[in-house]
């Protein structure tokens, strides 16, 4: 008799891809680009040009890649902190995911070749060091954290390395989807403890505990609104800085909050909130066109 409270994972699954892939993840790294490519840069109709499709959708295999790699190797955690989110071995099989990775992998590093040898270095860069984050790298102190963090900053900043590599609002822009990022990655940390110290991660919360993480997070926080408004000052404009001071709100409630925060659900909240706050960011883009 079939165990329909337990079904076999399938070879494929179009609702379970979807989850672990991150979908909504994608389309905000898409948004993330097309924004900066049509707000930041100065080519006229850049956004119609074949090669940002290209840039963008390559990036996205490969994000895609990197998060089917991180649910392969981190089942067992998983099942711990979040465990109705667990797909691969549940709802896709284990194979079909490696599979998965691999193909996206070499598709997006592939396209990457064909824009130019240096995108298509970055790729096979972004790729080894997403599967080195999944292997290894997360289990680290901070190491994980600045690897994502470095990533997500690059997806906007790579945009300015093949189109305009001396464009200076879209470096502040990575500097501050690194920043925003580094602090989420840290609250994430914070809320999969339980799980990260039973399968021996060395994460920042596991190592030196909540109240020392959550100072590390203030003087980040802190560190970022310094570095932004000085660059702001002294290369962009006053444009820029009025984007800084509206950062002092969010991150200052940011604070506030994570001050208070002290459940599972309170750096759940925080790190949607990060989120949230990132996207804003992105939006204000169309501020400075």
């Amino acid at each position: 008799m079939v165990n329909k409270t337990n079904p076999k994972p399938a070879n494929f699954s179009l609702t379970g891809f979807i989850q672990v892939t991150r979908l909504w993840n994608l389309l905000i790294i898409v948004m993330a680009q097309y924004f900066t490519a049509a707000f930041l840069l100065a080519t006229e109709r850049i956004i119609f040009n074949k090669s940002l499709f290209i840039l963008s959708l390559s990036t996205v295999l490969i994000a895609a890649a990197g998060y089917i790699i991180n649910d392969y190797y981190d089942v067992k955690i998983d099942l711990i902190n979040k465990p109705k989110r667990v797909v691969v071995g549940r709802i896709l099989k284990r194979r079909v995911a490696m599979v998965a990775h691999t193909i996206l992998n070499i598709t997006g590093i592939g396209l990457g070749f064909t824009l130019s040898i240096k995108i298509g270095l970055v790729n096979f860069f972004c790729a080894l060091l997403l599967w080195s984050y999944s292997n290894q790298l997360k289990r680290m102190v901070l190491i994980g954290n600045l690897s994502v963090a470095f990533l997500t900053g690059l997806s906007i900043y790579v945009i300015a390395f093949f189109f305009d590599p001396d464009n200076i609002m879209i470096i502040a822009y990575s500097l501050f989807a690194f920043a925003f990022t580094l602090i989420r990655e840290i609250i994430k940390d914070i809320e999969d403890l339980k799980g990260d110290a039973t399968f021996g991660c060395k994460t920042l919360p596991v190592v030196y505990g909540i109240r020392k993480t959550k100072n590390v997070i203030y003087f980040l926080s802190v560190l970022f609104l310094v570095l932004l408004c000085w660059l702001a000052f002294h290369f962009i404009g006053v444009e820029m800085m009025f984007f800084c001071l509206g950062l002092v709100a969010p991150v200052g409630f940011l604070i506030y909050k994570l001050a208070k925060a002290d459940k599972t659900i309170e750096f759940n909240y925080l790190s949607n909130y990060c989120k949230f706050v990132m996207l804003i960011g992105i939006c204000s883009m169309i501020l400075f066109y």
